[in-house]
C-alpha cells in the first residue's frame, strides 16, 4: 500500500509539469435570497475576500463572476437591511461551473457604535443553540471521514461513536433510534448502507457528497418543524445543477468508484445524476475474507422553475446492498456464524413545489420512502438461526408555510400525514441468551397504520437583543397505545454584546416507538410515546470574527421508554447499534414483550472551539464533551447506558496552502464504554450488567490533498491515513465458543487509502 501511495505522489509530480502555464480561470454563479421568505434579494453586494473582484445581484438575486483565477475563496455577501454573511471554502476550478445560493437574516440586533462581526457563523430562529453548519468542503477534507456525511459530524460536540467503522449516531446520552435525517425536506428513515433496523445506524452512507451544499446538525433545543425523534436532527441540503453547460466527475475512492453527471435542462431548470459502486468485493476476496459487502447507490435531482415564484424539485435515490459468504473452510463457516447479514435495498423519492408569497412561502412535499430488510443468521453447519424480512413503506404529505409577521417577527406553522405499510416474516429458532433466558418466535405480520402531525411555530424580537422562539406540535400514531402527543418547546437567545451571547432552551419531544418493535410481538402494541424533557442553557462568544468558541450545558430526562417484560433488564435504549444478532440476543428487534417502564437520565457540558477558513489559511476546531447517562429498565437498577462515554475529545483543522496543496488531520480521544463481563463459561450476569468499561480509544489520522486543473478538466487527487501511529480501535470483547476464551476486537490499526477524482 505505501508502495501505492508513493507512486500515486510520483506521478502526481509528473502531471504538474504538463499543468497550463496560461493563467487559469474558472466561473462563479449564484443567487442571493432571504431565509424567512426565500425571496430574491436585488442589489446585494458579492465580493471575493482578498480581492478586489466582485459584482451586485440582478433584480432575481443572481449574480455571476467569470474569469476568476483558480483557488479557495471566501465570498461576502452584504444587503441594506440584511447581516452580512461569509460563506467559507468556495472552490473554483478550471472546468466546472461553481453555484451556490447564498441566505441573508434579516438585520435586527442594533448596537449604537459597534459593527456585529459574527459574519463566518450564522443562525436560524428554528434553532438558536446545540446547531453547527457544515458545507461539503469542511466534510470532503476530513481525515479519516471516507467523505461521508455522517462520519463528518461524529467530530461535533456530544456525539459519541461506538464502534470504528460504524455510523452510529449517540447524542447527548441518547439511543441509535432517536436521530432524525431530512434529505431536502424528505424524512429518510436511515441514509446508510446496510442500515440497523428500526435505528440509524450502518457502515457508510449512501448520500453523494459531490451533490450536498450544506448540512446543519442539531443536537439538542430543535424546534417544532422536527418531530418523533428524540435526540437529533441532521437536515442535508442539496445543491443544483451547474447551468452553463453538462459536466461531470468520474471518482475512485477508499472504497467505491462513481460518475456523476449535471447540467441545464434549458434556461429554467439543472439536474443532478450519479451511480457508484463498491469495489470492497474485489478486496475482500482477495484478502480471503469470508463473506463480502457489496453495493450499489443512485442517485437523481431536476429542479424546474415554473415561474419567477414557483419552483419544482424531484429526488430520487436507490441504495443496493448485499452480502456474499464464502463457506467453503469450516473456518469460514465458523466466522460467517457471528454475522447478522443484511441485504437491503432503499429507494427514497419526492416531489416539492415551493410558492413565494409577498412575504413568505409555502413548500408542499410529496415523498415515498421504502426499504426491504433481509437479515439472516446461521450456524457453523448453515442451518438458520434467525431469519427477517420486512418491508417499511412510507408515502408522506406535507405542507409547510413560513411569513414574515413584521420586523423581526417569523410564524412558521404546517401539517404532515403519513401512511404506513409494514409487513414482516420473522424466525428464531430457540436460541439461549447469554443471561439464561430462552427465545424463539416464527411469525407473518402484515399491517398499515397512520401517522399525523401539526405544528406552530413563532419567533420575534422582543428587544433589539432579545429574542424569543415559542411553538408547540401535536402527533398522532394509531398503533400504540395514547395515541396522541404534545410537545411545547422555547428558546430564548440574549446578545449582551456583538460578540458574546447567552442562549437557553426548555422543550418536550416525543417519539414513536419503531415499526419492527410493533409487529415482532402484538403485546407491544400497548407502547406509548417516548418521552424526553430537554434543558439547555449556553454561551457563546466571538473571539473573532472567524473564530468562534461555546459552552453548553444540558439535561435530559426520559420517561416511559419501552423496556423487556420477560428480560427484566432490557431497556430498549441500549440497542441499535453495531452488527447486532446473536452477541446481543437480537434485542433491537424487539421480539420480546414490551411495556412504557423505562426511565433515564443524560447530562453533561460541552465546550466548542472553532476558527473558519479565512484570510489566515489554516481552519480548525476543538471539542469536548462530558457526559453521563443512565437508564432503568422493569427491575428498576440505575444502569450505565451501553453506548456511555464519559469523555469525547476532537482535535481537527487542516492548512490551505494553495491552490493546489491541502493538509490537514484529526486526532479523537474517547474514554471506553460499558459492558458486561463473561464468566469463565460464556455466560453473563444480570448483577454484573455495564459494571466494566473497555480502555480508552484515541487515534490521529492525517490526509494530503493535490488538484491539478488543466485547460478543460480539473484532477484531485488525495493521500488519507487512518490510525497513523498504528493503535487498533479497541471494542468490546466477545467469547469464542472455540477456544473457551474472549477474543478482541479484529478491527484494522494503520489504514492508509488513496483517492482520485477527475472532474470536466
Amino acid at each position: 500500500m505505501i508502495y501505492k501511495i508513493l507512486t500515486l505522489f510520483i506521478f502526481s509530480s509528473l502531471l504538474s509539469f504538463a499543468q497550463e502555464t496560461v493563467r487559469q480561470t474558472g466561473i462563479l454563479t449564484g443567487t442571493v435570497i432571504a431565509v424567512v421568505t426565500k425571496e430574491p434579494i436585488a442589489g446585494a453586494t458579492v465580493l471575493l475576500q482578498g480581492t478586489a473582484i466582485g459584482t451586485a445581484t440582478d433584480v432575481d438575486g443572481n449574480f455571476s463572476i467569470d474569469n476568476v483565477t483558480i483557488g479557495t475563496y471566501n465570498v461576502r455577501v452584504s444587503a441594506l437591511g440584511f447581516e452580512p454573511k461569509i460563506k467559507t471554502d468556495v472552490v473554483v476550478a478550471v472546468g466546472r461551473q461553481m453555484r451556490m445560493t447564498i441566505e441573508l437574516t434579516e438585520s435586527i440586533l442594533q448596537f449604537e457604535g459597534v459593527t456585529i462581526t459574527g459574519e463566518y457563523f450564522s443562525k436560524s430562529p428554528d434553532a438558536p443553540m446545540s446547531v453547527q453548519t457544515l458545507g461539503a468542503e469542511e466534510i470532503r477534507r476530513l481525515p479519516g471521514g471516507f467523505e461521508d456525511v455522517v462520519r463528518a459530524i461524529s467530530i461535533l460536540p456530544g456525539v459519541a461513536q461506538v464502534q470504528a467503522g460504524r455510523n452510529d449516531l449517540i447524542v447527548r446520552g441518547g439511543a441509535p433510534s432517536e436521530n432524525l435525517f431530512v434529505i431536502d425536506n424528505i424524512e429518510v428513515a436511515n441514509i446508510n448502507h446496510f442500515g440497523t433496523q428500526g435505528a440509524s445506524g450502518g457502515p457508510l452512507s449512501y448520500v453523494n457528497l459531490d451533490f450536498v451544499s450544506e448540512t446543519s446538525f442539531k443536537t439538542g433545543g430543535f424546534g417544532a418543524k422536527y418531530g418523533d425523534k428524540l435526540s437529533s436532527v441532521l437536515t442535508i441540503d442539496l445543491r443544483e445543477g451547474r447551468t452553463d453547460h453538462i459536466g461531470g466527475k468520474g471518482t475512485i475512492s477508499a472504497s467505491q468508484f462513481g460518475l456523476n453527471l449535471e447540467g441545464p435542462v434549458n434556461e429554467n431548470g439543472s439536474f443532478l445524476f450519479s451511480a457508484r459502486r463498491s469495489y470492497l468485493d474485489f478486496i475482500f476476496k482477495a484478502a480471503g475474507f469470508s463473506f463480502v459487502p457489496e453495493y450499489w447507490d443512485f442517485f437523481g435531482k431536476l429542479n424546474y422553475k415554473l415561474s419567477p415564484k414557483d419552483q419544482i424539485n424531484v429526488l430520487a435515490i436507490a441504495a443496493l446492498d448485499e452480502i456474499k459468504y464464502f463457506n467453503d473452510t469450516y473456518e469460514k463457516q465458523y466466522d460467517n456464524s457471528r454475522i447478522l447479514g443484511n441485504s437491503q435495498n432503499q429507494v427514497v423519492g419526492g416531489v416539492s413545489w415551493r410558492h413565494l408569497l409577498n412575504s413568505g412561502f409555502t413548500n408542499l412535499t410529496l415523498s415515498q420512502t421504502a426499504i426491504r430488510y433481509d437479515f439472516l443468521q446461521f450456524d457453523s453447519l448453515l442451518i438458520p438461526i434467525f431469519r427477517s424480512g420486512s418491508d417499511e413503506n412510507e408515502t408522506s404529505l406535507r405542507a409547510d408555510a413560513v411569513f414574515q409577521a413584521g420586523k423581526g417577527t417569523e410564524v412558521s406553522f404546517g401539517i404532515i400525514g403519513k401512511y404506513v405499510s409494514f409487513s414482516s416474516d420473522i424466525f428464531l429458532r430457540t436460541f439461549w441468551t447469554n443471561f439464561g433466558q430462552n427465545l424463539s418466535i416464527n411469525s407473518s405480520l402484515d399491517t398499515i397504520a397512520y401517522k399525523s402531525a401539526v405544528y406552530i411555530q413563532v419567533s420575534h424580537s422582543l428587544l433589539n437583543n432579545l429574542r424569543l422562539t415559542a411553538g408547540g406540535r401535536m402527533d398522532y400514531f394509531n398503533l400504540i397505545a395514547d395515541d396522541m402527543s404534545f410537545s411545547p418547546r422555547m428558546s430564548l437567545s440574549y446578545a449582551a454584546s456583538p460578540l458574546l451571547t447567552f442562549n437557553v432552551s426548555v422543550g418536550q419531544y416525543h417519539q414513536a416507538p419503531s415499526y419492527i418493535w410493533l409487529v415482532a410481538n402484538r403485546i407491544n402494541r400497548s407502547l406509548r410515546y417516548i418521552n424526553v424533557d430537554q434543558y439547555i442553557a449556553g454561551i457563546e462568544y466571538l473571539i473573532r470574527a472567524d473564530v468562534k468558541v461555546s459552552l453548553e450545558a444540558y439535561r435530559k430526562v426520559y420517561e416511559d421508554y419501552p423496556v423487556s417484560m420477560t428480560r427484566t433488564y432490557l431497556v430498549m435504549a441500549n440497542t441499535g447499534a453495531g452488527f447486532g444478532g446473536s452477541e446481543d440476543g437480537y434485542a433491537s428487534f424487539g421480539l420480546d414483550p414490551l411495556t412504557s417502564g423505562g426511565s433515564g437520565i443524560a447530562h453533561g457540558i460541552e465546550f466548542f472551539l472553532q476558527k473558519k477558513f479565512s484570510e489566515v489559511s489554516c481552519y480548525g476546531l476543538v471539542s469536548i464533551s462530558y457526559n453521563e447517562s443512565r437508564f432503568k429498565a422493569l427491575d428498576g437498577v440505575s444502569r450505565p447506558n451501553s453506548f456511555d462515554q464519559k469523555w469525547i475529545v476532537n482535535l481537527g483543522g487542516g492548512y490551505i496552502l494553495n491552490e493546489s496543496w491541502e493538509f490537514s488531520g484529526k486526532f479523537r480521544y474517547s474514554t471506553g464504554r460499558p459492558y458486561t463481563p463473561y464468566n469463565a463459561n460464556g455466560t453473563q450476569n444480570i448483577s454484573a450488567i455495564n459494571s466494566a468499561r473497555i480502555d480508552a480509544n484515541h487515534s490521529l489520522d492525517l490526509r494530503i490533498d493535490h488538484r491539478w486543473n488543466f485547460e478543460r478538466w480539473n484532477l484531485i487527487t488525495y493521500v488519507d491515513v487512518q490510525n497513523v501511529y498504528n493503535r487498533k480501535p479497541i471494542d468490546i470483547p466477545r467469547y469464542d465458543e472455540q477456544t473457551g476464551k474472549l477474543k478482541e476486537s479484529d478491527a484494522i490499526g494503520l489504514l492508509p487509502s488513496i483517492g482520485i477524482s477527475a472532474e470536466f
